[in-house]
């Protein structure tokens, strides 16, 4: 149901797409939104015929998946971001508001992380050691080993 329409009413043929139209519109392989949709991120339709057909709303999502997706955002954490989106009809402004702030959220601590780690880094390839099991900056006589394998800072 779009807001044009009362309650109850079939979606108008036009506000349907094609999933070769969709991937045109929005540079996704189709391979891609089949996946999506199995992901349950987006969701599509079935024609008499068995073809796939998208909610016109449907090119919001795949925006934000494909942007999640060029900066590093796993799917996993879209779908959480997603959860309380609906996918059978538009989402309200106050829907990708709350889907916003929790995106937001996720956002903030993803770039707490990367600063930490830059900070780190920085550390660490500023001490031209090249090695970090002696180095006495960050990991003075080893003493992260004790913790185990691989990296125990982030």
């Amino acid at each position: 149901m779009t807001a044009h329409q009362p309650d109850g009413a079939e979606p108008a043929a036009d506000d349907r797409l094609p999933i070769g139209e969709v991937s045109a519109r929005t540079g996704t392989a189709v391979s891609a939104l089949r996946f999506y949709e199995e992901l349950g991120l987006i969701a599509s339709e079935r024609d008499g015929r068995n073809r796939r057909s998208y909610p016109r709303h449907m090119l919001r999502r795949i925006a934000l998946i494909s942007v999640a997706k060029r900066i590093g955002i796993p799917l996993e954490d879209l779908r959480a971001a997603f959860a309380d989106v609906p996918l059978d009809r538009p989402p309200s402004h106050q829907e990708w508001q709350r889907a916003s702030r929790g995106w937001k959220l996720r956002l903030e601590e993803r770039r707490r992380t990367i600063e930490r780690l830059e900070a780190e880094l920085t550390g660490c390839i500023g001490c031209g050691c090249l090695s970090m099991k002696a180095c006495a900056l960050l990991n003075p006589h080893d003493a992260l080993a004790g913790d185990g394998t691989g990296p125990r800072r982030l």
